[in-house]
């Protein structure tokens, strides 16, 4: 999305409107030890140790909106004559924006809310009220008659709607479609759970299964629509009504359908912990108000994926997005390519006659005239630190447990090491340092090492150094006492390529995520450090000084290239990503470091997911690659 800056500037010129089910959700966190015995009953009462209440449904989309700033937010909808009502109103009004449009239903109306109860951190069975409310023929002409002012005097309106039941009027549905339909020029965003089916002349957000079902077919939440699907029930929504359809699918992104055709906007790939919770409402608040300021319907789309990655990384509420933690992630942000063919194999499509995978899904490799090579170390060419996965997860585990390492029940110990091994997964390529530092956020995050017992991120590498020198110091002694053979640490066919690549006038590059000084040693050992005309590469202790972003756009603006002279050749995620953030060509090796040849699933899927055009298992197939990369046939 370009000039995002300029975008936030139209924004403060809007007023968004919102209607929906205003709601409150109550976190009431319960006394393990319970209350005393009640003598009227003889029952053990609950005892509430800690409460708090947040905005949900519609009045959370508000405080989303709110969080981008635009001139004016005005609510529409009900709250019943309650406490919850009175908690939620003053919420509102805490935030700056017009109420007015609240109507207050005195009988047959409790304000909706969600009351989650939590023992020992384990939610409880949720208390709900508000489910069997009646709104009354009066109330429903009070919020029309909101409505209508709102299509007036505003530039959006978002039509909300999550409770079951709570449109159940006949009149106010008729009332609402009409109202649209005289107000055409102003776009309504519907974001509705239990009634989409109803309207037709309103812009559509919705995701794949509620997109299946109005399309007539039998899908549940959390089944999987394939890809091809999806994008023919949006087509069919858009064709129906002749206005945008957005369908959200999670991590992996969003699908627009407008006059001009379908657009994918991929989804972004977050290293730290994810809440999805309230993501939807961020979604729905960002595709609102872009439309409000002009945005297409793909650029508003490409700003509300930003603003939904900004709230799922924060945990246990729904959070909101400001413009400056939304431009953050704009700025650079880790796009997730083809999730459909990462996560299964049966649709790859090879080469012909060979293992090299062709992941580009356009109808042309973007390659180019390439005259300078980056090449990744540790699993693209040696393999002497095969294992290091399996160390620094042992060591990560190992330093977020403390003591408890030994003793912690089952159900502790695999929570730890699923989060380590997805971070480990997630950032493989990255400086050793900065992994030490998000263990750092990691041990605080799970609170069971005391704050002043948490080890800086340098200790932490001390600690993961020695025990991985310890697994690549004997085989470097074995190389030296002439047990194993260079060719024992080499990736298959990988010294031949380098050669190969080296014949045809290019300036090669060896960057690494290793300190420097291990990564010429080992270069040398394994005898190709003299290959690398163009520079080793490495972590030199300051984070500040060295990645491999900076060494790939270095090259691109030092040489003067375009995006793709430059040949990016990795088995990890992050150099997937950097070569096509610079227009790079991305060459992904999903090696199995175990036998040094054929291919490693797990590397594949997320090669892909980074960005990888083409993917070689190891270099055997040298010469049809040399072929594909140079235009030799």
């Amino acid at each position: 999305m370009k000039d995002i800056k300029t975008f936030f500037n139209k924004i403060r010129n809007v007023k968004v409107a919102v209607y929906g089910d205003y709601a409150l959700d109550a976190y009431w966190i319960l006394d393990p030890q319970g209350s005393e015995i009640s003598r009227e009953t003889g029952l053990q009462a609950e005892a509430v140790a800690k409460h708090y209440y947040t905005l949900g449904g519609a009045s959370n989309v508000v405080s989303n909106v709110v969080a981008l700033k635009p001139a004016q937010v005005r609510c529409v909808g009900i709250l019943g004559d309650d406490v919850f009502g009175r908690e939620l109103g003053r919420r509102l009004n805490e935030l700056g924006v017009e109420t007015d449009g609240l109507i207050v239903q005195r009988e047959n109306f409790d304000t909706v809310t969600f009351v989650k109860r939590y023992v020992n951190d384990e939610e409880q069975p949720r208390i709900d009220f508000g489910f069997n409310n009646q709104r009354t023929k009066e109330t429903d002409e009070k919020i029309l008659g909101q409505l209508e002012s709102c299509l007036k005097e505003c530039d959006v309106l978002i039509f909300n709607q999550q409770v079951p039941g709570s449109l159940d009027s006949e009149f106010f549905i008729k009332g609402a479609k009409a109202l649209f339909d005289k107000y055409d020029e102003k776009p309504v965003l519907l974001d509705s759970r239990h009634y989409a089916h109803r309207f037709n002349n309103v812009f559509r957000k919705t995701n794949a299964v509620e997109a299946a079902v109005l399309n007539d077919v039998d899908a549940e939440p959390g089944d999987v629509i394939e890809l091809t699907d999806v994008r023919g029930y949006g087509k069919n929504l858009y064709e129906k009504s002749g206005r945008p359809v957005f369908i959200t699918r999670g991590e992996r992104g969003l699908l627009v359908f407008d006059d001009d055709g379908t657009h994918e906007v991929p989804g972004i790939q977050l290293m730290c912990k994810l809440d999805t919770v309230g993501a939807g409402d961020t979604a729905t608040s960002a595709l609102a108000a872009g439309l409000a300021a002009g945005a297409s319907p793909k650029s508003a789309a490409e700003f509300a994926n930003f603003a939904a990655a900004v709230t799922v990384q924060e945990m246990f509420t729904t959070g909101t997005a400001s413009p400056e933690e939304i431009l953050e992630i704009a700025d650079s942000p880790d796009f997730i390519y083809q999730p459909e063919l990462a996560e299964d194999s049966r649709k790859a499509a090879y080469l012909n006659e060979s293992a090299i995978e062709m992941c580009y899904p356009g109808p042309k490799l973007p390659i180019g005239d390439f005259k300078h090579a980056v090449f990744d170390n540790d699993g693209t060419i040696s393999v002497l630190r095969e294992g290091w996965e399996t160390v620094m997860q042992k060591m990560m585990v190992k330093s977020i447990l403390g003591e408890e390492y030994e003793s912690a029940d089952e159900k502790l110990y695999l929570q730890v090491l699923r989060r380590v091994r997805d971070y480990i997964e997630k950032s493989t390529g990255i400086q050793t340092i900065l992994q030490m530092e998000h263990l750092v956020d990691m041990v605080s995050e799970f609170g069971i090492v005391s704050e002043d017992e948490i080890k800086t991120k340098y200790e932490y590498k001390d600690i993961y150094n020695k025990a991985l020198l310890e697994m690549v110091n004997g085989r470097i002694e074995g190389l030296k006492n002439g047990r194993f053979d260079v060719t024992d640490f080499v990736v298959k066919g990988a010294l031949q390529f380098l050669t190969k690549i080296r014949d045809r006038g290019l300036t090669l590059y060896l960057a690494s995520g290793t300190d420097r000084e291990d990564v010429v040693n080992e270069g040398k050992m394994l005898g190709y450090a003299d290959m690398f005309d163009g520079g080793i590469y490495g972590a030199v202790g300051d984070v500040s000084e060295y990645s491999k972003r900076q060494v790939l756009e270095d090259i691109v603006q030092g040489n003067n290239l375009a995006g793709e002279e430059l040949l990016v050749v990795g088995d990890g995620p992050v150099e997937m990503r950097e070569s096509r953030r610079v227009g790079g060509f991305a060459l992904g090796v999903a090696s199995n470091e175990i036998r040094r040849y054929g291919l490693n699933q797990e590397k594949r899927s997320r090669l892909i997911k980074a960005g990888a055009h083409v993917i070689a298992p190891d270099f055997s197939w040298q010469n049809k690659l040399i072929d594909l990369l140079f235009h030799s046939s």
